[in-house]
């Protein structure tokens, strides 16, 4: 993006280093990195940052409108309603396509966007590691509106631990030892002092909530919560409490966004930045460029169960209809040069939500492949997680 850092960057480039690199985030914490981590960030030109910003700006204000905020409600699947909810999510994430325009350039247009936290604490371990290992980074930033390392971590203290004692808020995941976000939930335990607890560990007794350690239990203040509900679903895990509980306890951010703010959005948002897209079920004609469409389950992560072909025999054979979107393909552009072809990129501008939604870091993902996903990019190169920077 922008081409004399791009030329530079690829011309002083040395595999060496970036296996380095790779040995240094692999050997940070007690987890590895268990995705792979690209041979190079994104750098944003000032034009496409703006852009980036103005597509937030806009978004974010659709999201607190109360027509929004009505039919977001809708989203919540019966039976899944956790009590206590709040006005506004504490995390967002929005994700872009990058794609080219023939009178704006490079713009971004919405791919997902979603209530729920992302890996705040991995993208700051990423980039200390970038700049230690790539000094050409020095004098650009991954963050955004005058935040820093030292403001970054302050305001993720602020939002996840609150006035709490670290030893009452606890990261509660699935089996965290096994997701392959798990350096993630390292890295926040080292950061913030919190502790990692397994969904099926947790203890209750009344209203409140505990956790055990060196035969100890402690009292849960606070959740910091990084279960899908869809892998719970799927799992269909048993443990001591339920989401529906009335309990004593303080949601990092409330499970209901989860829903809220998701894919279910999508249909909902107006913004120029986003593409066509519809409930199945309200769905009378299916659109004669069904082609250009791809089909999305509104629940779940990480692509499972997106079919970027559909037509109309797989449409007609579903039978949940009210589960699934039908959004307009997005063509990514060519963006990044590589030693053999162009990767594509998407990239995720990440909100703290306190008091006002506030753009703070991003992460990006690269692809050669037909889609963002590991199975789409196997035996290549230069393609996987990064950061985006910019002057």
């Amino acid at each position: 993006m922008i081409k004399e850092l791009r030329e530079k960057f690829n011309s002083t480039f040395d595999q060496a280093n970036y296996e380095k690199f790779i040995h240094s985030l692999n050997t940070a914490y007690k987890y590895p990195v268990d995705f792979r981590v690209s041979e190079t960030p994104l750098f944003l030109s000032n034009e496409l940052t703006a852009h980036l910003q103005t597509a937030c700006r806009e978004i974010v204000a659709e999201l607190q409108t109360k027509e929004f905020i009505d039919k977001s409600l809708n989203s919540v699947p019966k039976g899944a309603d956790v009590p206590n909810g709040d006005d506004h999510p504490k995390f967002l994430q929005i994700d872009f396509a990058l794609c080219k325009d023939e009178q704006e350039g490079i713009v971004p247009r919405l791919i997902e966007l979603q209530g729920f936290p992302s890996l705040y604490c991995f993208q700051y371990l990423l980039n200390q590691k970038l700049k230690q290992y790539f000094p050409i980074l020095s004098d650009l930033t991954c963050y955004f509106n005058n935040v820093d390392d030292q403001k970054y971590i302050g305001l993720l203290r602020e939002t996840i631990v609150g006035d709490s004692d670290p030893e009452n808020v606890i990261l509660l995941e699935i089996e965290p030892e096994n997701q392959k976000t798990r350096i993630d939930f390292a890295a926040t335990e080292d950061l913030l002092g919190i502790r990692t607890v397994c969904l099926s560990k947790v203890i209750k007794r009344g209203k409140k909530l505990f956790y055990s350690e060196n035969s100890k239990e402690i009292p849960v203040e606070r959740i910091y919560n990084r279960v899908i509900f869809d892998e719970l679903e799927r799992k269909n895990l048993r443990f001591g409490f339920s989401f529906s509980d009335e309990l004593d306890v303080e949601w990092v951010g409330h499970p209901n966004w989860f829903f809220r703010i998701s894919k279910y959005s999508l249909p909902l948002l107006k913004s120029k930045y986003v593409p066509r897209c519809y409930y199945l079920n309200e769905i009378d004609q299916y659109p004669d460029d069904l082609s250009q469409f791809v089909l999305k389950p509104l629940f779940s992560f990480a692509g499972l169960g997106v079919d970027v072909d559909p037509d109309k025999k797989k449409l007609d054979a579903i039978t949940d209809r009210s589960n699934y979107i039908l959004q307009e393909k997005i063509e990514y552009a060519p963006l990044i040069k590589t030693p053999d072809e162009y990767s594509k990129v998407e990239i995720r501008m990440m909100f703290l939500w306190n008091n006002e939604p506030m753009l703070v870091n991003n992460l990006i993902r690269m692809s050669k492949g037909k889609m963002m996903g590991v199975d789409y990019n196997k035996n290549k190169t230069w393609v996987g997680s990064s950061a985006a920077y910019h002057q």
